[in-house]
Order: structure tokens, then sequence, then C-alpha cells
């Protein structure tokens, strides 16, 4: 009865969503495109895919290339099906993997779409990244006898709540995960007082911990800084939302009375607000250049970000890294990239997103929080005056990561287990 409810108030809405979609499409016209995928008339696969990857985004696309990559090298001919919600996302599937997964849309949580779409694709195993929960989709795997798994699953406090409000409707569909892979103890303990089941919750640690730099990212990194300037100091703040870039702008003046030849790589999290960013930038008075437009001007104190799937390349680039999304209380990013570059690593104070790896961060002293541009451009400054120190608090942070490693391995044997092909 608490599902119908669920369909009948998303039928109810969906013309809103359709309303939302077209409006979003204004700025970023992609979001116009492709429209039918999200109602299930995607191409069909006779022959079916072997595992179907749902990510979000960007961010859980980059988390899953690790994931997807062992699938294709250990199923050599098993078809793999990568799925996303956003335009970027999907541009970053084609830039990871090419024609070597399909690719669509996945279906909005309508029972109709649903329906449609696992007809027409026939997966043999459903892989979620993270906590993209969908009560239609996750029934009808069940109801047909595909296995799901909630990979990399974390649960911040804040969704734990958001849950628990409509436990008529979370609790049963937690109960028909086949497992869910937690990166840690606390996000563990969340689901499980959601009403998982106890035998189907595990603690595998984050796969984000098991991605490489390869040589060509290393070496365009080297491109880049020596672009901007080999001896001058660099940070990153990466990304950003609106209500941060004034105030990263704001630390960055104050960072250049110290360091007058500093560089600030701002890279913006959602390409529909780049445009907007660079006018912040130029009406603030800075030098401004756009990685879009080549390479930066000599001695540009800005360099805009602007492209897509050059994030992890950019922070090689850079001595310093704040990653954002944490001066707002929106959560905050992945912070173990400029770690894996071995970056002293700044965020802000709200980090519920990645509460866990935060905390261990900053107990191995790999990172530290500043919540105000003042606070920001006081440690940026004792980090540019302290090179030493920097490399050090650098080297906790690398170590850190090398330290975490082995997390896919052990989602892949569970995503192996499930389902006997």
């Amino acid at each position: 009865m608490a599902r119908w409810l669920y369909c009948l108030l998303l039928y109810l809405f969906s013309p809103l969503v359709l309303l939302r979609l077209w409006q979003r499409g204004r700025r970023a016209p992609a979001y116009r495109r492709r429209w039918r995928e999200r109602f299930g008339w995607v191409t069909p696969v006779p022959e079916g895919v072997r595992f179907w990857v749902h990510s979000v985004s960007v961010g859980e696309t980059i988390a899953a290339v690790p994931l997807v990559e062992a699938l294709l090298a250990r199923h050599p001919g098993e078809r793999v099906l990568v799925t996303t919600m956003t335009p970027t996302g999907s541009d970053q599937v084609r830039k990871s993997f090419g024609d070597r997964v399909l690719h669509v849309y996945a279906p909005y949580d309508l029972p109709d779409a649903v329906a449609r779409f696992l007809r027409r694709v026939r997966p043999a195993e459903l892989i979620v990244m993270e906590t993209e929960l969908w009560p239609n989709l996750i029934h009808a795997c069940s109801k047909r006898g595909i296995p799901v798994v909630l990979a990399n699953a974390r649960l911040s406090e804040r969704s734990a709540r958001g849950y628990g409000r409509v436990a008529w409707l979370s609790r049963p569909m937690l109960q028909r995960l086949d497992w869910i892979a937690a990166q840690a103890d606390a996000d563990a303990e969340r689901f499980l007082a959601l009403g998982a089941h106890p035998d189907h919750v595990s603690v595998c640690g984050s796969i984000k911990f098991d991605f490489s730099l390869s040589d060509n990212l290393r070496e365009a990194a080297r491109q880049l800084r020596s672009q901007l300037g080999g001896s001058r100091p660099v940070w990153i703040a990466a990304s950003t939302h609106e209500g941060e870039d004034e105030i990263l702008l704001d630390a960055h003046r104050r960072l250049l009375k110290s360091y007058p030849d500093a560089a600030l790589i701002l890279v913006p999290r959602h390409p529909e607000r780049f445009n907007d960013v660079a006018r912040l930038v130029e009406l603030s008075g800075f030098t401004l250049s756009r990685r879009s437009q080549g390479a930066p001007a000599a001695g540009c104190q800005v360099l805009l970000g602007d492209t897509m799937g050059e994030l992890r390349m950019m922070y090689g680039a850079a001595d310093v890294a704040f990653v954002g999304g944490s001066l707002i209380e929106s959560g905050g990013h992945n912070p173990l990239e400029p770690a894996a570059w071995g970056l002293p690593t700044l965020m802000g104070p709200h980090v519920f997103n990645f509460a866990d790896i935060c905390q261990r961060l900053v107990e191995v002293k790999g990172m530290c929080f500043a919540g105000s541009a003042e606070v920001l451009a006081q440690r940026l400054t004792n980090f540019f005056d302290d090179p030493e120190h920097r490399r050090a608090i650098g080297q906790q942070a690398l170590d850190f990561v090398a330290s975490n490693r082995g997390a896919l391995q052990r989602l892949l044997e569970g995503v192996e287990s499930r389902h006997s092909g």
C-alpha cells in the first residue's frame, strides 16, 4: 500500500519533473535531449547485459571507473551497461569507456518506465553506486530475480534521518537489497538501523582509494603547472558551489598580499555555472584565464577550470587543495583525489558526505578545516611559508590513501558472488 501511494505521488508530480528538465535545458541544452530514455524507451538489448552499473553524475561515475574497468577485464565478452542521470555524467561515461560499455540514462522511478527499461535491457545484476536508491526500481528487480548491490555505500546522518521519516517506504526497499557494501562502520550501522537485513550488510571500505594516477595524467599535470609558472605558489579550489566562490576569491585576494604571484585554479562543480563564475572573477578585479581557451596567460591570477573530466589532472598542478561543497551545507566532495597527489587538503566545516574519511584524514594530519576567507588565507600562507611542513602534510595524506586500498577487490568478490552467470 505504501509503495502505491509513492507511485501515485510520482505520477502526479511527473509534469513538474518534465518542466524542471526543460528549465535546466535553458542553461544546459543537453537536458532536453534523449528525454525518452528517462521513461525507459531505450534501444533493446536482446542478449541482455551481465552487469548494469548505475551512477548519478560525474563524481559517482569517476568513482565507478575502477570497478567497471575490473568487470570488463574479468568478464571479456560480457556486456556492461553504465547509466547516469545527468548529461555531465553521460559525457564522463563516454570519456572514460568510449564504446566499451553500453550507456543510456536511467529511467525515472515510474513503474511503467522501470518495467519497460528492464524488458529492453534485461540485466543480470544491478550495481548501484553509493546511495542512489529508488523503491520501484529495487522492487521490480527483486520481483524479476535480479540481484541488486549497493556499492561503495555511504549514508550520512542527515540522509539517514530523511529515510527514517519515510520508513514505511525505505524499510521494505532496503530489505530487498541483496548486498550493501558500506564504506565505513558508521554507514553500515545506519543502514541496519533503518531496517537492512544484517546478513546483507558488509563493511568493505571505499573504492575511491583504489584509483591510480596514470603517467599520461601526471604528464598533463606537469604541463599545466609549467604553463602556470613552475615556481609560483598555486592552489586549487575544486568542485565549488554557488555561495563559495566569493569566499574563495576573498581568500585569494588576502593571499596575494603575502604572495603577489600566487595563482588560483578555480573549478566550479556544475558546468552551467562556468560563465557566471568567470564574470564574478573579472568583476572581482582578478586577471582571468579559462582552461577551455588553451594555455593560461602568463601571470594570470585565476585559472577557471571550465572543462569536464580534468579535475583530477588539475589537482596535480597545485601545491595545496581546497575541496568545495563544504563552505555551504552541501556536505562536501571527495578529498581523496588531492590526497592521492600528496597535497595538503583544506575543507570547510560542512563535510557530512565524507565525514568518516575527513575525520580520519584529520587524525593523520593530512587535512584541516577553514570556515572563512580569513582562516583559509592564513592556512594557505602558512603552507607557502613553510614548504617542508607543506610537503610533510601532503605525505601524510598520500600515505593515508595508500594504506586504505583494497576495497575494490572486496567489492568485486561480493558482486560476482551474487550472480553465478
